[in-house]
């Protein structure tokens, strides 16, 4: 069982940064592939990105490639998601998400966190 709790959403302008958090809890963290996802009002849950169980491969949306950075400190339980260049099309509620496969999908996530609002003003 792993619970997850992601923090660090907030209000930014176009151009701005944030850097999201998302604590673990539970022993088997460091097994689990871990991803981010967002879901913007009226739209569908859509992927951002996910990296491997040790750290060593990450996959990301081309929507916001070469502008988000996906990490995780196994010492810490916790997985990061630094946002730069933000932009209004970024405006979402991010979750965080753990699965044991390195997907893309929703449905292939087995825990889900509360989620945390970003919204970009222009």
């Amino acid at each position: 069982q792993v619970q997850l709790v992601e923090s660090g959403g907030g209000l930014v302008q176009a151009g701005g940064s944030l850097r999201l958090s998302c604590a673990a809890s539970g022993r088997t963290f460091p097994r689990y592939d871990m991803g981010w996802f967002r879901q913007a009002p009226g739209q569908e849950r859509e992927f951002v990105a996910v990296v491997r169980w040790s750290g060593g491969r990450t996959h990301y949306a081309s929507s916001v490639k070469g502008r988000f950075t996906i990490s995780r400190d196994n010492a810490k339980n916790t997985v990061y998601l630094q946002m730069n260049s933000l932009k209004p099309e970024d405006t979402a509620v991010y979750y965080c998400a753990a699965a044991y496969s390195d997907s893309d999908i929703p449905t292939r996530y087995d825990y889900w966190g509360q989620g945390t609002q970003v919204t970009v003003s222009s």
